[in-house]
């Protein structure tokens, strides 16, 4: 059996499984987020974490990198909770962190809405305020880790940082 034979072969026995646990668990009472059905199915299962930082604040390189370990420590934790088998996904796919980058307040604002709507985990880091910004700004948000083409369908139209 040839290798694109034997991934497809496991494919449509992990799609059959899939479908199979999703209807034992609604037989057993357990409603599952619909969401996050379609965020696993419409996948092509490489996982990603998407930090989007605003430029306008015109944070130091220092302070930018500790707003983002900020947001990824929170969208770690926050995964950990909500979608702990999307974290594994993510950990055993190389744990990609992409930083991109946008100039609005507004815009993130946005992202992270749209991110919320689609199931997607979200962590909005605001600053503290103790040294180059003001307080309670909204500095990064993190998107996932989920699926990239997921995560790309509200973060695609932003620019690398």
């Amino acid at each position: 059996m040839d290798i694109n034979m034997s991934f497809f072969t496991g494919l449509g026995c992990g799609i059959c499984i899939g479908i199979s646990l999703l209807a034992l668990r609604k037989y057993f009472g357990i409603v599952s987020d619909t969401a996050k059905t379609v965020k696993k199915f419409s996948s092509d299962s490489e996982y990603k974490l998407v930090l989007v930082v605003r430029t306008d604040l015109n944070m130091g390189k220092g302070k930018m990198a500790a707003q983002c370990s900020h947001a990824a420590v929170g969208a770690f934790e926050k995964a950990q909770k909500k979608d702990p088998e999307g974290l594994k996904c993510w950990q055993m796919t190389g744990q990609a962190k992409i930083a991109l980058k946008t100039d609005s307040v507004d815009e993130i604002k946005q992202i992270a809405d749209n991110a919320k709507k689609m199931g997607l985990i979200t962590s909005l880091i605001k600053d503290a305020g103790r040294t180059q910004i003001a307080p309670n700004s909204i500095t990064v948000l993190g998107v996932g880790p989920a699926p990239k083409d997921i995560v790309d369908k509200v973060t695609g139209h932003l620019k690398l940082l």
